[in-house]
């Protein structure tokens, strides 16, 4: 990073970029996008914005505005199916107190629909992925599976209904567990999302120079989730999140469903964070209080080797 208002770029693969504008203000940027893994158009956009939102709460930001990103087949659907994709999303936008003030749209081979988002943090609140230090407890705040499930819906391996709880997590804004993150205390955050939970907690790793044990049985996971993972029901990016997952020392106990699960490609899923023993109480707390999804102790630091995961079945 050259220029030194730029406080976090791509190089530290953190969850979005922070410029500084003064002391007590950064901006925070972000931007993703994806085609439709839901057949409800306004689903689609709900959880297209709040997976969006939530690199923005990654961070520890308050989102401001946000600008949509649609790619639309024109000659294929419908404008009014992209007027119900806009809708989803802006009403998840307005629970996020965003204001959508704009966007582009081109003509696509597939619909894309997606969200820039612009938010604001003090600099010296900031959520990162590094800080992690030994001994500090893993928290996950929604369950995973929702890759295995959207490839099961695209398969015809469930129906729409079996989706149910996965749409309801995934349209859940990640703010409250920003709040409770914030308000606690804690070392470092991500949100889980296409590397999965391995990919992201070794991004955290990496940017603080430590190792991690988990334990799966403390790993929450979405209904069907694990019954499809063992009936070979796995994303392509949740194959190649397995393939690169090289510095996991995985207990032999564990299925390759299970293994599936622990790298499930996840969209708008919830945060990780990490945070020092002695707070551990007070953020479940602060989590139950917000009503997040989960609010699951999975495992803890280690002193390293940097990057070495441990996924054992339980804890003794």
């Amino acid at each position: 990073m050259g220029d030194p208002r730029v406080l976090i770029d791509a190089t530290t693969k953190d969850d979005a970029a922070v410029f500084v504008l003064s002391p007590d203000r950064a901006l925070v940027a972000t931007v993703d996008f994806f085609t439709p893994i839901v057949d409800d158009p306004a689903a689609w956009g709900a959880i297209a914005a709040a997976n969006a939102l939530s690199d923005i709460y990654a961070m520890g930001a308050t989102p401001l505005f946000g600008l949509n990103l649609v790619g639309w087949p024109r000659e294929r659907l419908p404008f009014d199916l992209l007027g119900d994709v806009l809708r989803g999303a802006a009403e998840v936008a307005a629970r996020a107190n965003c204001l959508i003030v704009g966007g582009h749209s081109i003509d696509a081979v597939e619909p894309t629909f997606g969200m820039a988002v612009i938010g604001e943090v003090h600099p010296d609140r900031i959520l990162s992925n590094a800080g992690a230090c030994a001994g500090d407890v893993l928290v996950l705040t929604k369950p995973l599976g929702t890759g295995i499930l959207a490839t099961a819906l695209k398969r015809d391996a469930l129906i729409e209904t079996g989706m149910t709880e996965a749409v309801r997590s995934m349209t859940t804004l990640n703010d409250g567990a920003a709040r409770a993150a914030l308000k606690v205390g804690v070392s470092a955050a991500t949100d889980v999302t296409g590397f999965g939970l391995i990919g992201h907690l070794t991004g955290i790793l990496e940017a603080s120079k430590v190792g991690a044990e988990i334990a799966f049985d403390r790993v929450p996971v979405l209904s069907h989730a694990r019954n499809l993972a063992s009936r070979g029901v796995i994303p392509g990016g949740t194959q190649r999140n397995l393939e690169a997952a090289t510095q996991v020392e995985w207990s032999p106990e564990l299925s390759l469903a299970d293994r599936y699960l622990c790298v499930d490609a996840q969209t708008s899923g919830g945060l990780l964070l990490v945070v020092p023993s002695e707070n551990e109480a007070a953020l479940l707390a602060a989590l139950h209080e917000e009503r997040t999804p989960a609010a699951a102790v999975i495992g803890h630091i280690t002193r390293g080797p940097v990057g070495h995961i441990q996924v054992k079945s339980r804890f003794a």
